[in-house]
C-alpha cells in the first residue's frame, strides 16, 4: 500500500514510517523538517501551510497512482490552566490539531475518490473524552477532530473510504519536549506543578510505540472500521466508558483521585 503518515520526524510518526516501511510498503512521511530514513520518504511539510501541503501530495502522486493510507499523526500538546492560555495559544493548537489534519484529508480524498478506496486514521487522544486537568484546550482540540471524524464518515462512504479516530492513551515518546506550556499564574502553580509532573511520569511509563504500529497494521486488516479506536493501558482506557455511565460527580471525583488533584 502507499501510506501518507505526518509528524514523521520523531515519536510515533517516526516508529509507524519505519514500521511500515521494512514491512514493504510505500511510505511517505511529511514533517516540517526532512528526516533521514532508508524506509521511508521524508517530504519536508508544515501542514499548517495548505500551499505545503498540496505540493507534497503532489510530490507523491508524480511517484505513485494512488493513496491507500492517511495516517493523521501531527499535532501537538498544550498544558496550563484555561485562565492562563491565550488567543495565539488556542489558535495555534487549533490550526495544527485540527486544521492541519483536516487539509490533509482534504488533499488525499480526490485521490482516494478516483480509485473508489482509502484509510484515514485521525491519531486523537483518550483525553478527548474528557476534559483533563490543565490539558483542556489538548482535550478540545482532538475531541474538534473525532466530530470533524464522525461527520467525514458520512460524507466519504460512498466511495469505499473509511475513516476512524485513533484514541491513544500515554506512549513513550519525546512529547514532554514539544509541548506548549502556557504561563502559569500564582494562584494554579503549586497544584499545576504537581499534576505536571504526574504527567510526564505517565508518559514515561507509556506504551512503547512499536505497539501502536502493531495495533494500526490489524487496523488496517479491517474490512469496515468503527468511528472510533482506543489503544492503551487499562487504567486509561477505562476511563471512557466511565465516563458514559457514572453520574458526573462521581466521576469527576475519580479524575481528582487519578491526578492527584485530591491530596494537598
Amino acid at each position: 500500500m502507499t501510506i501518507i503518515i505526518t509528524g514523521t520526524s520523531s515519536g510515533i510518526g517516526f516508529a509507524l514510517a519505519e514500521y511500515f516501511g521494512k514491512k514493504g510498503h510505500k511510505v511517505y512521511g511529511l514533517s516540517r523538517k526532512y528526516t533521514e530514513s532508508q524506509y521511508f520518504k521524508s517530504i519536508p511539510a508544515d501542514v499548517t501551510d495548505n500551499t505545503a501541503v498540496q505540493n507534497a501530495i503532489a510530490e507523491v502522486l508524480q511517484s505513485e497512482s494512488r493513496i491507500d493510507v492517511l495516517i493523521n499523526n501531527a499535532g501537538m500538546g498544550m498544558v496550563g490552566a484555561v485562565e492562563d492560555s491565550t488567543k495565539e495559544d488556542i489558535l495555534k493548537l487549533f490550526s495544527l490539531n485540527l486544521a492541519g489534519a483536516v487539509q490533509m484529508m482534504s488533499a488525499v480524498l480526490p485521490n482516494m475518490r478516483e480509485n473508489k478506496f482509502g484509510k484515514i486514521i485521525n491519531v486523537s487522544s483518550i483525553g478527548s473524552e474528557m476534559g483533563l486537568p490543565f490539558r483542556g484546550f489538548y482535550s478540545a482540540s482532538k475531541s474538534a477532530l473525532d466530530k470533524v471524524t464522525e461527520a467525514m464518515r458520512y460524507e466519504v462512504y460512498p466511495w469505499n473510504i473509511d475513516v476512524c479516530s485513533l484514541h491513544l492513551g500515554d506512549i513513550k515518546t519525546n512529547i514532554a519536549e514539544n509541548r506548549v506550556i502556557t504561563q502559569v499564574s500564582q494562584p494554579y502553580k503549586k497544584v499545576f506543578d504537581k499534576v505536571y509532573a504526574l504527567m510526564n511520569a505517565h508518559v514515561d511509563e507509556g506504551t512503547e510505540p512499536l505497539e501502536v504500529a502493531e495495533y494500526i497494521e490489524k487496523l488496517l486488516g479491517k474490512n469496515k472500521w468503527k468511528a472510533h479506536y482506543y489503544f492503551g493501558k487499562f487504567g486509561q482506557k477505562i476511563g471512557v466508558p466511565l465516563k458514559w455511565i457514572l453520574p458526573q460527580g462521581v466521576y469527576e471525583n475519580l479524575m481528582k483521585k487519578y491526578n492527584k488533584l485530591d491530596k494537598n
